[in-house]
């Protein structure tokens, strides 16, 4: 499994103690913290370049990263 960058993998844990892991809702609370960049100014661009793309069309790609960052390494 490739590895996440940890500054990605901080932000989904800051949306998820926000909202919780459940989905639609992370992924809401994924593009309104990016829109209004409340994670460390990390906006929309910011976290493309990090891997996340919150487009519609990247949605697989999402669900992976999430999980990903919510699943303890040692479950993997």
């Amino acid at each position: 499994m490739n590895s996440i960058d940890p500054q990605l993998k901080d932000f989904i844990l800051f949306c998820v103690k926000r909202r919780g892991k459940e989905w639609p809702d992370i992924y809401d609370e994924m593009v309104l913290v990016a829109g209004q960049r409340l994670y460390k100014n990390m906006g929309h661009s910011e976290l493309k370049q990090l891997g996340l793309s919150l487009r519609v069309n990247s949605l697989d790609s999402t669900i992976r990263l999430v999980h990903q960052a919510v699943t303890p390494e040692e479950q993997v």
